[in-house]
């Protein structure tokens, strides 16, 4: 319970301080937050807790993919934003986009030969 713990304070710990870095830098702020950090936490938890090089190779391979999926969103949040759109709403719908080309996706890939 104590390595759960760990795991999700460090993680936590990541996301606030970029989060303060972006509030009095944006610039220095998004490259932080487009770091795969948080990819490559996940890979050394699972690494850690399994030993099993191919799950996390199975782990990266996937995240590579989904992350095609993902990209429109930040397209689309600024440009709801600049064009008016109270920032709620433009998260609410750049997120229902996000999940709908994920949904896409899930059903796509394996049709091109996709292992997810």
């Amino acid at each position: 319970m104590l390595y759960l713990f760990i795991k999700a304070a460090l993680s936590g710990i990541l996301v606030a301080a970029i989060s303060e870095v972006a509030r009095r830098y944006p610039g220095w702020g998004g490259l932080l937050a487009s770091l795969p950090l948080t990819s490559l936490l996940a890979m050394i938890w699972l690494y850690r807790d399994t030993a099993d090089s191919e799950r996390v190779a199975a782990l990266a391979g996937s995240t590579f993919w989904f992350i095609l999926p993902s990209l429109p969103l930040f397209l689309a949040l600024p440009q709801l934003l600049r064009s008016g759109v109270g920032f709620w709403t433009a998260l609410a719908i750049a997120v229902a986009g996000t999940l709908a080309l994920y949904a896409l996706f899930f059903w796509g890939a394996p049709k091109l030969g996709i292992k997810l």
